[in-house]
């Protein structure tokens, strides 16, 4: 599953999440959030990247084995405390 999010919150919204750990992939059963621009794709050059929809912006989620609803529930919650209603979109 991939996410894009407004420019700079894409730390916060992990930060803010109790399930989504921000790491790279290491094939664990746990739920994961990784910044491809920053982390797995940083040696790319940005032009590159730009082509492949690599922005940075983008957040590449690995699901684990926890429940579902307790996943989207947490995201949900990460989201909405990221971007809140009245915040400028920066």
């Amino acid at each position: 599953m991939f996410l894009k999010v407004y420019t700079g919150r894409s730390k916060l919204v992990f930060s803010l999440s109790q399930l989504f750990n921000l790491a790279e992939s290491l094939g664990g059963l746990e739920s994961l959030a990784e910044l491809p621009a920053i982390m797995t794709h940083s040696s790319v050059p940005k032009s590159d990247r730009d082509v492949l929809g690599i922005s940075d912006t983008l957040i590449r989620l690995s699901v684990g084995l926890e429940d579902k609803k307790d996943l989207l529930e947490d995201l949900d919650q990460a989201l909405k405390a990221a971007h809140p209603p009245n915040a400028s979109h920066n």
